[in-house]
């Protein structure tokens, strides 16, 4: 027997069951997708947490050669997954040889040690394969050391070094470079940067606040619109009545100089005749 479903009732289970994915994601359920199946040997949310920061390496193989003699190596690295498709492997090594290849398993993800800085994170896999003659026939190990790159989303993996000269503790050294694990940008304002801001959102609502209120309440038209206008047309001559005030020391008062010629003609005065003091 066929049951029929109805298109609406079909795109409400849709519907329902993205919101419960959404959901599961915000709550942190799927936030370790990547590195579930890293095993520490000392659990801790601490380590966890250094963990989640390098999620974006997941589900990828990260690769280096390098030549010794005339033995190539190749090495792959994975986080918290099957380096190569070796199963349990997070690094391994691939020895090219004419007839075959030899693989050689470093590190497992079983056995995972993390150590997490401001701009590094060091991933350490143990458990690897048995050395044939060296380090007293001990487990391999891998070191592979994550450094802040801003540069780079996900950078090259490089060999450092293959430390196998001792008697215990040897262990394969690997580099890889990636903006996962650098730390978020601060940006820090100034008390003058601040001021600025203020001051600027200020003007800018005084100026669109006025040019509103000109307009639509005075119904002012063309430059008129502009805030105060009268008082700014002025301001250049009344900064300068100020400074004019504030920077002189003394009364303006017009120096003495010469009269200018009156071009209007003068009256003649009377001539004064003193014939009457004559001697008779």
């Amino acid at each position: 027997m066929q049951v029929l479903t109805h298109p609406t009732g079909r795109c409400s289970l849709l519907v329902w069951t993205l919101m419960v994915q959404l959901i599961l994601r915000g709550s942190g359920v799927y936030a370790n997708d990547a590195t579930n199946n890293c095993k520490l040997n000392f659990e801790s949310d601490s380590e966890r947490k250094v963990l989640q920061r390098i999620e974006p390496l997941g589900h990828r193989n990260f690769t280096a050669e390098t030549k010794i003699g005339e033995d190539k190596y190749s090495y792959v690295f994975q986080l918290c997954g099957d380096a190569g498709g070796v199963p349990g492997a997070g690094v391994i090594q691939v020895e090219v040889q004419k007839t075959e290849k030899k693989v050689t398993v470093i590190g497992m993800y079983n056995a995972t040690e993390v150590i997490g800085g401001s701009d590094y994170v060091w991933l350490v896999y143990g458990n690897g394969e048995k050395y044939d003659t060296h380090c007293s026939k001990e487990q391999r190990k891998a070191f592979v050391m994550i450094f802040c790159n801003r540069n780079l989303e996900l950078g090259q993996l490089e060999v450092v070094q293959e430390n196998r000269e001792r008697e215990q503790n040897c262990f394969y050294q690997f580099k890889l470079e990636s903006s996962a694990v650098c730390p978020p940008l601060k940006y820090k304002f100034s008390a003058g940067s601040i001021v600025l801001i203020v001051a600027f959102c200020l003007v800018a609502v005084y100026l669109i606040g006025g040019f509103l209120y000109q307009r639509l309440i005075v119904g002012a038209k063309g430059i008129e619109q502009f805030p105060n206008y009268a008082f700014w047309a002025e301001v250049g001559n009344l900064s300068a009545d100020g400074c004019d005030f504030v920077c002189r020391s003394r009364d303006r008062e017009e120096a003495s100089a010469y009269r200018g010629v009156s071009t209007e003609p003068l009256d003649e005065e009377p001539e004064e005749r003193d014939d009457h003091l004559l001697p008779m």
